[in-house]
């Protein structure tokens, strides 16, 4: 079952019902809209479109020119994003952001690495899947 942290705004997952219900149509196969919904809802490994769209409510929106602040590598910053990518999945997104002061990503006192404009890859709650050694994610991000 896919869990509710990488599902995808209602949005979205309208739309990949529609395009289902597109491309089933080229081939043949006649499907109302509804059906359409229901069968998304089934490859998110949930029983029913209403469930689906429940879990997906509270997903956060972001675009490019947000301010947005969180944590990357474990240091606090604020940001503008600079750009933004759905990733093949649907369930992640690249994110490229401008720091407005650069962000110290060595924590050790006799020496440091500086970065100003950083891009990783964060789920639809705004967390990297992709941890530091301590099990943090590298990059969680959130709006200002």
């Amino acid at each position: 079952m896919t869990l509710s942290q990488d599902i995808a705004p209602v949005e979205e997952l309208k739309a990949q019902a529609k395009r289902l219900r597109e491309k089933l149509r080229q081939t043949g196969i006649s499907l109302s809209h509804s059906e359409a919904l229901e069968m998304v809802a089934h490859q998110h490994g949930v029983r029913d479109w209403n469930t689906l769209h429940a879990m997906a409510g509270n997903r956060m929106r972001l675009r490019v020119g947000d301010r947005v602040e969180g944590l990357y590598l474990g240091q606090p910053f604020t940001a503008e994003i600079r750009g933004m990518t759905k990733m093949g999945d649907g369930a992640h997104r690249r994110v490229t952001l401008q720091f407005d002061k650069p962000v110290d990503v060595v924590r050790f006192d006799s020496f440091s690495s500086f970065r100003q404009r950083v891009t990783g890859e964060i789920g639809w709650d705004g967390r990297s899947p992709r941890q530091t050694s301590d099990g943090e994610p590298q990059l969680v991000v959130r709006p200002a």
